[in-house]
């Protein structure tokens, strides 16, 4: 028993074309015209609509302990509703408690994600150096299939790394083949800054912003793409958010280093108003690093960045918390919980403002949102409509139209960073493993139906002898 979609216009990055698909068990088996129908198989009518490869989330955060509390999404809610929203694939970060080792830390996870309705990865992530930890990381390369790490700048006190653990998290990715994801913000002039604002009576959420201004990610982008060119690693910036970052990422692509931008919706779309939003309603929006003001070239640089291909992916830090949750900070910008939901939002946005508002094209569109992040980190069944590939598909119909918002979303955060967003484009139906998981609204994800997928280095550089 399979599949035969019919019909559709099928968009890779590279490419579109009228055809029929065959799915047979998890993989895409055929791709033609007038593909012949077996006895027991389920035939969807794609005409008029395009066939898309499941979007990979390189970003996310599922039921995460973090500040106090734990993000609202587990495996199962997340990568469901990331299902309804067209992302058929997640790249979790594992982040190991405090004095716990990578593979307990890994150990940890895997019984977490057990539940996930889709396939998952991991990032590991370094939150300290220790003598075991070179040691550690090449396990977890070599028998794990984990070929990414995430180092964070940021949160002082906590799961911040310094220079030192930084330069060598570099220097064993770079022997390792592995790729490096870095949240990058001076954590030591945040920290600074969060304390005199509340030495001064600055407490609200509107002050978050200002405790991260867009000088402490550029700097530390541009300490981040040092220390991996090196030792000739790959370094990957998450959540880039400014024209800074932007900036020290164009610089290092021009001068040849081999290095990657993400971006999110929430930083090409909203700007520092929405802190303003009353009765701690700003706090929805408390992220790090933090969502940027208008007309001071932030936004710009980032269209610019994922129009021109200086960007390389559009992820989403999917991390959501509760009203309840962001309470924590009621009193204190700096103990409100970091992050919002967006799995389920990703494609729609994308779609409206950048293909619709004539941003990019709707193969760059696909390459963003799947391709790209699919190749960087080794996901080599993901990515594309081909045969051979996984069968992870988006039926989506481009004279939909939908209305985001957290009354009809699938997480469990109870908020919506885009409440009330009017988009163009719909997702009809979700195919994972090659059966249907989400179908004109209704969700079918089933518990525990994802797989760990292993990853293999995708590169093997070289130390470089000279910084260049």
């Amino acid at each position: 028993m399979g599949l035969v979609i019919r019909g559709g216009t099928v968009v890779n990055a590279g490419e579109r074309f009228t055809a029929d698909l065959k799915l047979e068990g998890r993989s895409i088996t055929g791709i033609g015209t007038g593909l012949a129908r077996g006895s027991g198989d389920t035939e969807i009518d794609a005409a008029g609509r395009y066939v898309l490869p499941g979007f990979v989330d390189p970003h996310v955060h599922m039921e995460l302990p973090f500040m106090g509390t734990v993000s609202a999404d587990d495996f199962e809610t997340g990568t469901a509703s990331g299902i309804a929203g067209g992302t058929t694939s997640i790249i979790d970060f594992c982040i190991p408690g405090g004095g716990m080792s990578l593979l307990d830390g890994l150990k940890l996870w895997r019984e977490r994600s057990a539940k996930a309705t889709s396939d998952y990865s991991f990032h590991m992530a370094i939150t300290r150096w220790g003598e075991q930890t070179a040691d550690e990381m090449r396990a977890v390369v070599r028998d794990h299939g984990i070929t990414s790490f995430k180092v964070f700048m940021a949160y002082k006190g906590a799961i911040m790394v310094d220079d030192h653990a930084l330069y060598q998290v570099m220097k064993v990715a770079a022997e390792t083949g592995a790729v490096v994801t870095v949240h990058a913000e001076n954590g030591d002039a945040v920290w600074n800054l969060q304390q005199e604002l509340l030495a001064s009576g600055h407490t609200g959420p509107e002050y978050h912003p200002v405790s991260r201004p867009s000088a402490v990610e550029g700097e530390a982008t541009e300490r981040a793409l040092t220390m991996a060119r090196l030792h000739g690693a790959t370094a990957y910036i998450v959540h880039m958010t400014c024209r800074e970052s932007v900036q020290a990422l164009e610089r290092a692509k021009l001068a040849g280093q081999k290095c990657y931008g993400e971006t999110c919706p929430q930083y090409l779309l909203l700007d520092d108003r929405v802190f303003e939003a009353p009765d701690f309603g700003g706090s929805a929006y408390v992220m790090s690093p933090p969502i940027r003001p208008r007309n001071l070239g932030h936004h710009e640089a980032l269209w610019a960045g994922v129009s021109n291909r200086m960007l390389d992916s559009v992820g989403t830090d999917h991390c959501p918390f509760t009203h309840e949750q962001k309470k924590m900070g009621a009193k204190d910008f700096t103990k409100i919980p970091n992050g919002a939901a967006g799995i389920e939002d990703r494609l729609a946005i994308l779609y409206t403002h950048g293909v619709v508002g004539g941003k990019f094209s709707l193969e760059r569109l696909v390459e963003l949102g799947s391709a790209a992040p699919a190749r960087i980190f080794g996901l080599e069944k993901k990515g594309a409509v081909a045969v051979g590939m996984d069968a992870d598909l988006v039926v989506f119909n481009p004279e939909g139209k939908s209305v985001r918002s957290a009354k009809t979303h699938f997480s469990r955060a109870d908020r919506s960073i885009f409440e009330g967003f009017e988009v163009k484009g719909k997702v009809e139906k979700t195919i994972v493993g090659g059966r249907v998981a989400f179908d004109n609204g209704k969700l079918r994800a089933e518990r525990g139906a994802g797989r760990f997928i292993a990853r293999n280095p995708t590169h093997f550089a070289k130390r470089q002898e000279v910084l260049v």
